[in-house]
């Protein structure tokens, strides 16, 4: 029996992890078992999750197959962004240079500051009444 070839990178934005694999095929795309364009509402996440691809010009050389979890729906597909970019990487790590001057290489590390006590929120303060 053969052994199935398939690459794998984990993507992560925000509170939102994705773990993608690449399998050489036909360009078919799933997400968490949905295809890529019902999972994906908005074209601005289209775009953003198929990115890597599109750039490296390898759209349709392979089937990918994406489990997505926590954060909400443009934070996984940034997620998704990532995990994508990985699997290119360990497909083929010529593709890093293409990939890292378009940004697709480092982790986006912002997120959701801790909301601190004696405070409204993150920063906001209560009311302050001076008489």
């Amino acid at each position: 029996m053969s052994e199935l070839v398939q690459y794998y990178g984990t993507g992560r934005r925000k509170s939102a992890i994705a773990r993608v694999y690449l399998r050489p095929g036909s360009g078919e795309f799933k997400v968490n078992g949905r295809p890529f364009e019902v999972y994906f509402v908005t074209e601005s996440q289209r775009v953003s999750a198929r990115q890597p691809l599109l750039s490296t010009e390898t759209a349709g050389s392979f089937n990918i197959v994406a489990r997505v979890s926590g954060g909400g729906v443009n934070g996984q597909a940034d997620a998704v962004k990532l995990g994508i970019a990985r699997a290119l990487m360990q497909f083929n790590v010529e593709l890093r240079k293409k990939l890292k001057a378009e940004g697709m290489v480092t982790r986006d590390s912002r997120a959701k500051e801790r909301k601190k006590y004696g405070q409204k929120g993150a920063r906001k303060r209560f009311q302050y009444s001076k008489r």
